[in-house]
Order: C-alpha cells, then sequence, then structure tokens
C-alpha cells in the first residue's frame, strides 16, 4: 500500500487517543507517524475508522500534543518489528528497540506485531511434559507443551519470583531441542525491571532469552503493544526456527487498566467493573498465540501471570482468563504469610492438559495416581485443621491426626523449595512418596497395589 498524505492538526486529544477527521483510504490498525510541534516523532496505531474519522493511539502517549501544531502521516502498514534468533540474549522496550546497550538486532525479516491466526485444523494436541523444577507444577498441576497456563495471584505475593524461576529452570527433560523463553513484563517498576535482568544475567538463562519490559512510568498504550510484539518473536522462533518457547506474561492485570484507560478515553459504554465488553476477544488474541501447528516442530507455551484485585478470583481478569486457558495456577496469601514459598495452594489449582502430559513414556506410571492421591489428602487435611479448631487435635483419632502431620509436611516439605532449588521430576515423586507414606496403607485408595509396594515406605 502506498504511504498516505501527512494531515495538519488534529480534531482533538483524549488521554492517549488523538482523533483525526477528513481522513480516507486508512485501514485498523494501521501504523502512523505524529510530529509535534518542535519536530518530535512519536509512533501510534489507528483503532477505529468510522465516517471519515480517524482514532490513533499514540504509544509515547500525548503529552506535549495540541492540535494545531500536530500532524498525522498514515504509513499504509501494520506496526511491524524485526524478528530474527539474534534478538535472544537481548534486552527490549516494550515496543521492540534494544534497551541493552546493544545494536538494532540486524534482520532482512520483519512481522506484523498482531500475528496471523492459528488456523484450527492445523493446531496438534499438547501433550509432552515440560519441567519448571517446581514441585508444586510438576508434581500436581503440570505445564504441558503448546499449553496456556496461568499465573493467579494477588498484591504482595511472590509471583514475579515464581515466574523468574520458572523462566530460569523450564526445560524439555530427555530431549536435545532447542528452547527458548520471552520474558513479558508489563507497568513494572524499575526496581522489578532490575531484578529481572540481573536474575537471567546471574543464572546464565539470558543467553536463551528475549526480555521485553515495559515499565510504571512508560506510556500505559505502549503495554498493549508489548506482548504482542514478543509474541511475534515467539512466533518466529517456533515457526521458523523449530525451537520450544516458553512465553511468560506478567503481568496482564497491569494490561488489563491500560486497556480500560484506552476505552474510557474512547468513551466506550462499559462492561464489568468499567472494562470494555471486548476485554475477553482483547485477552484471547493474546492467549490464542500459543499452541502447537501440526507439521512444526516448534511450540509456543504461555505462562501469563495476573493480580487479582482483592484477591477476588471472580474478578473480570482472572474470570475471562480462566475461560479462555487451559487451567491456574493460585497463588495463596495464607501459605506466604506462613513462610511458604512458593505458596502454591493446589486444591484450587488446576492444569487441564496434565493427563496428557503425565504417566508411562512421558513422565513415570505413577505420576498420575500419586498427584490424585495427594489432592485427596491434602484436602482432608484442611478439613481436619478446621475441626481441631474447634474440638481440639485431642478430640480426634490417630487417623485424623496422622493426616494433620501429612498437611504441615506437605507445606513444609514438598510445597517449599528455595528460590534458586531446581527439582527434578524424580526428586518431586520421591517427597511425594515421602508424603503419603505418613498416612496409613489402608488410606492410599487412588493409587494401584504394585506402586504402594514399590514405593510406600512407612516410617
Amino acid at each position: 500500500m502506498a504511504v498516505k498524505m501527512e494531515f495538519r492538526g488534529v480534531t482533538k486529544i483524549s488521554g492517549p487517543l488523538v482523533f483525526v477527521e477528513g481522513v480516507s483510504e486508512v485501514g485498523y490498525n494501521e501504523l502512523v507517524e505524529i510530529r509535534t510541534g518542535d519536530g518530535e516523532v512519536r509512533r501510534g496505531r489507528v483503532l477505529e475508522v468510522s465516517k471519515g474519522m480517524a482514532v490513533v493511539e499514540v504509544f509515547e502517549g500525548t503529552t506535549g500534543l495540541s492540535t494545531t501544531d500536530t500532524s498525522i502521516k498514515f504509513l499504509g502498514k501494520p506496526l511491524m518489528i524485526p524478528v530474527s534468533d539474534d534478538m535472544l540474549g537481548r534486552v527490549f522496550n516494550g515496543t521492540g528497540e534494544p534497551i541493552d546497550g546493544g545494536p538494532t538486532p540486524f534482520t532482512e525479516d520483519y512481522r506484523d506485531v498482531n500475528g496471523l491466526p492459528m488456523n484450527p485444523y492445523s493446531r496438534d494436541y499438547p501433550n509432552e511434559f515440560i519441567q519448571t523444577g517446581i514441585s508444586a507444577i510438576d508434581g500436581m498441576d503440570t505445564l504441558v507443551r503448546g499449553q496456556k497456563l496461568p499465573l493467579f495471584s494477588g498484591s504482595g505475593l511472590p509471583h514475579n519470583l515464581i515466574a523468574t524461576q520458572v523462566a530460569r529452570q523450564a526445560t524439555i527433560p530427555g530431549e536435545e531441542t532447542s528452547f527458548a523463553v520471552i520474558f513479558v513484563a508489563m507497568g513494572i517498576k524499575h526496581d522489578e525491571a532490575a531484578f529481572f535482568k540481573r536474575s537471567f544475567e546471574e543464572s546464565g538463562a539470558l543467553k536463551n532469552s528475549s526480555l521485553f519490559l515495559n515499565l510504571a512510568d512508560d506510556p500505559p498504550v505502549e503495554r498493549l503493544v508489548t506482548p504482542r510484539c514478543a509474541l511475534t518473536l515467539a512466533e518466529y522462533l517456533a515457526f521458523e526456527k523449530d525451537m520450544h518457547v516458553l512465553v511468560i506474561l506478567t503481568d496482564m492485570t497491569n494490561y488489563a487498566e491500560a486497556l480500560r484507560e484506552t476505552s474510557a478515553a474512547r468513551e466506550e459504554v462499559p462492561s464489568r467493573k468499567g472494562y470494555p465488553g471486548y476485554m475477553y476477544s482483547d485477552f484471547a488474541s493474546i492467549y490464542e498465540r500459543a499452541g502447537r501447528i501440526k507439521g512444526k516442530k516448534g511450540s509456543i507455551t504461555q505462562m501469563p501471570v495476573l493480580t487479582m484485585p482483592n484477591d477476588d478470583i471472580t474478578h473480570p481478569i482472572p474470570d475471562l482468563t480462566g475461560y479462555i486457558t487451559e487451567g491456574q495456577i493460585v497463588i495463596d496469601r495464607d501459605l506466604h504469610r506462613r513462610g511458604v514459598y512458593p505458596p502454591i495452594n493446589i486444591l484450587p489449582s488446576l492444569s487441564r492438559l496434565m493427563k496428557d502430559g503425565i504417566g508411562k513414556g512421558k513422565t513415570r506410571e505413577d505420576h498420575g495416581p500419586v498427584a490424585s492421591q495427594l489432592y485427596s489428602a491434602y484436602a482432608r487435611s484442611q478439613e481436619l485443621r478446621q475441626l481441631s479448631a474447634i474440638i481440639g487435635e485431642e478430640g480426634l483419632t490417630e487417623k485424623d491426626r496422622a493426616y494433620l502431620r501429612f498437611g504441615d509436611a506437605f507445606e513444609q516439605r514438598f510445597l517449599s523449595q528455595k528460590f534458586d532449588e531446581n527439582r527434578s521430576l524424580e526428586v518431586t515423586l520421591s517427597l511425594a512418596w515421602e508424603m503419603l507414606s505418613l498416612l496409613p496403607e489402608s488410606e492410599l485408595t487412588r493409587i494401584s497395589d504394585r506402586f504402594v509396594k514399590q514405593y510406600y515406605r512407612p516410617k
């Protein structure tokens, strides 16, 4: 498409948006060049075109723009970023520009940040295990290659620590394949950005990773582009370079707030909690870029992180995320207060694809039954904790007290591990059997006798 004419002056400026009248042949998501009165050039994209009016969101914000001195040029193409495997080991801002002091990656390949929808018929079913080195995830809520498995957290909880640990430790056991991590941080503070960079550098994980960092003082509208830039690189690495890519997105709540701010500036009719009614489809346009394609060796696995306002799991952000993704890992405030790290509450947590990624030939044959028995036993221990708080522990039977001991040991020895502790699946399952061995053998009703005979070791 040819470069369009330049428009002098804008009709209205509202928040991060500018409104331009009298336009023609302008397309949705088209890239825009905004020139201020003093010659500064900013970038934006078209959000809406209707009856000769174009609404443009400005990535760098509208501070300093005026309706008379601002000129707008529509470039006739969508926002595109360069993609290359040289982008691994680098740190970028929210629009894919290097901020690590290195040169711009050399490439002749540019891709539309909006990506291309994956043909549902061409999707391959996720069924291969990814080891994160975290027992609560590997043992109880297994991550599968090509899956979307979000972390549901709350303000002040260590979700960023967990996300960083997963990014550093994630491996594909028993398979010599290229593996890359795309770490995307949106609306984070400067000290958090420094922590992420330092953690990746010190662990050596940066060489196989790309970091996209959108800071809290960056314009919120840039936040809407950040995950799309990162996923464009992920798609290139996965489906052009045959790599297995893990994309971690933190924090999707900050992304949703930017979406709400932009919607309010457009004066759209709000939906639940003031968020736009299209937030579901907007989230889906990000989450559904994960997966595997038949005939392609690579894959994209997503782990979005979101903080639930007021720890409310029914809030629109976790609610809509849960509809689109395949499960959730819930970070628990009570476990965090008691010093458990990572404070993952396995009872409301779920990996819907776990059953397809574990078992004989994938992890271990006893993996599924052991996880099921741990769920059952831990749920029972929680019920008995509440009961003992009322009637006292002396009012419980010996079997009930065994469940209480199991619950304490499960939290302190199985769930708890150090930030730099990378457990293999064998270690995780060995710990699981240690926990189950605290219970009477008659209670292991979800595990076959041959597994009990092989692994059960009562104290």
